[in-house]
């Protein structure tokens, strides 16, 4: 019976700290997006006029801020 609990409870380690590294990663691009929309409202409610080049640099710099969560995401597997 004994054999038995610690085969349970020796695993292998790296799986679980690949997921809580990921879910770490992840909190960034996460963060750094909330900011981009914020301060890109921020400008089109100042600056209407200028809205439709404030909107295109805003998604530029969330596909980028996304690209980072998607090379973190990759690198989980290897």
């Amino acid at each position: 019976m004994k054999n038995l609990i610690l085969a349970a409870v020796d695993g292998d380690l790296t799986t679980g700290l690949k997921s809580i590294g990921f879910g770490i990663a992840a909190i960034g691009p996460g963060a750094g997006i909330g900011i981009m929309t914020g301060n890109a409202v921020q400008a089109m409610a100042r600056q209407p006029e200028m809205a439709g080049q404030v909107r295109t640099t805003m998604f530029l710099g969330i596909a980028f801020a996304e690209a980072l969560a998607l090379f973190g995401f990759a690198l989980y597997f290897i």
